[in-house]
């Protein structure tokens, strides 16, 4: 399921991979709500259509953003979990969300997020150690 970027430049690249208007959404949802199977995503507020969250879903999974796995207790239910490499794009949701908190709340009703104020290198390790927490629990 990859596909074919525009060119070489690393920018270019991301924007292919994760630049439509739901990759990063998705991510955003496993980084900092935890959402692990298809019906927890599918469920977000912008409200993804199942052909788009699918096919989104398997493109992150050919480039090892995510990996999907079985439910431990549910063997017929798939679960997503980010790979390291999707962890780290921890970084990009915390400024796309300060970016956001910071000039959109002007144009549109945006919820009040907690600790948005905090240093954003202690909030990026805190979200990452959370998610990991998280994906202990159930591997």
């Amino acid at each position: 399921m990859k596909k074919s970027f525009r060119s070489s430049c690393p920018i270019a690249s991301l924007l292919d991979l994760l630049g439509d208007k739901w990759s990063l959404l998705i991510v955003r949802d496993m980084i900092i709500k935890h959402k692990k199977t298809f019906k927890e995503i599918s469920d977000s507020d912008e409200g993804i259509a199942p052909s788009i969250l699918s096919a989104r879903l398997k493109l992150l999974e050919s480039y090892a953003i995510i990996t999907k796995r079985k439910l431990p207790e549910n063997k017929k239910e798939n679960i997503y979990l980010l790979t390291d490499k999707g962890l780290d794009l921890t970084a990009i949701v915390v400024e796309y969300t300060l970016w956001g908190d910071k000039y959109m709340r002007e144009h549109n009703t945006i919820d009040d997020i907690p600790g948005l104020d905090t240093d954003k290198s202690i909030m990026v390790d805190t979200i990452q150690n959370n998610y990991r927490a998280m994906v202990r629990t159930i591997c």
